[in-house]
């Protein structure tokens, strides 16, 4: 009988950061913290939901005189205590369906439900604690247009790829400050508009620990609710760092093999990976793509950036490829190219 291969190798800075880990939560947990789930939009099908979320030891959210949520800066969204491996309950309907979370806390499962197309709710619990209310849209079998959306530079002025400015942006910047991308909010809600019950798909390298924020970020300049998904910045067990080409690649071709009749818009920037990202789907899934619209970092913002990436070659014959520096110019590109009326 063969044996069995063996198990792959834990790199060391990843077994570092678990223990540093499990000391925090130790530590929390003697000064009588308790574990809670943050959940985050998800979405499914027919049959089926992707329930997305991370367990945590969280510091209190701090509030205003008016008891409205005080504002965010942005460090204080990686101060949260991730709990490793937790026991976790998805409660859909009648039935509670038991998941265990990752290394890093991160929940990420596919499991059987049966839920009318559109935005639904249910709710995750972990530790005997009360549930939190979590959300995912579903898909309608009938569905056949879908948008998929970087967050960084497309509908967020971040200016990422810089370390210093990234840093800024991640730790430090007040969320209240970020800058929205002129005029993406008015095209992803008339392209939704165009397309009743198509799903918004908010794919970024960001980590899950600026979700919350993100989340109130779009709803504050109006962008339309979408599912998210987004990456965890720590080592995998072979690499001190995961690949945030990899995390989209990855998840783009999850969502053709899903959803085999939609054709998803799928929309980035030139700052980074996503044209060549985007060919590299384009070329092995070519009926998954209904177009590409890039959004053109403004001069400034390619200094900050370091650059724009090199233009990827991409034929025209497999779906529309537009560019252009902001949502309008896009909106009227997409017009002439028929995906918008």
């Amino acid at each position: 009988m063969a044996s069995a291969p063996p198990a792959p190798r834990i790199h060391w800075f990843a077994r570092l950061e678990h223990r540093l880990h499990v000391w925090r939560e130790g530590r929390a947990r003697r000064r009588g913290r308790t574990a809670t789930i943050v959940p985050f939009p998800g979405y499914g099908g027919p049959g089926w939901v992707r329930v997305v979320g991370r367990v945590l030891i969280v510091p209190a959210q701090r509030r205003t005189k008016d008891g409205e949520l005080a504002s965010v800066r942005g460090w204080r969204s990686f101060v949260g205590i991730p709990v490793s491996f937790a026991a976790v309950d998805v409660h859909i309907g009648d039935t509670t369906h038991h998941v265990v979370a990752d290394r890093g806390g991160v929940v990420d499962t596919r499991i059987s439900a049966d839920l009318e197309p559109g935005w639904q709710t249910f709710t995750i619990s972990v530790e005997g604690q009360e549930p939190v209310e979590a959300r995912a849209f579903i898909v309608a079998e009938s569905t056949n247009f879908g948008v998929v959306s970087d967050v960084d530079d497309t509908v967020m002025v971040t200016a990422l790829p810089r370390p210093f400015i990234a840093f800024w942006n991640s730790f430090v910047l007040d969320e209240h400050a970020r800058i929205p991308v002129p005029g993406m909010a008015v095209l992803l809600d008339q392209l939704l508009r165009q397309h009743p019950g198509a799903p918004m798909v908010y794919l970024s390298t960001g980590a899950w620990n600026v979700a919350p924020t993100l989340w109130r970020f779009l709803g504050r300049h109006l962008f339309p609710a979408g599912s998210m998904l987004l990456t965890d910045w720590g080592p995998t067990h072979d690499r001190w760092f995961r690949s945030g080409r990899e995390h989209k690649l990855t998840n783009l071709r999850r969502l053709a093999a899903e959803f085999p009749d939609v054709k998803w818009l799928l929309i980035g920037d030139d700052g980074q990976h996503d044209e060549s990202i985007y060919t590299q789907f384009m070329d092995e899934h070519p009926e998954s793509v209904a177009g590409v619209a890039i959004r053109r970092l403004l001069p400034a913002e390619a200094v900050l950036a370091g650059g724009r990436a090199g233009r990827e070659p991409h034929s025209e014959d497999t779906a529309p490829w537009v560019s252009a520096e902001d949502g309008a110019g896009l909106r009227d590109l997409l017009g002439e190219a028929g995906i918008l009326h």
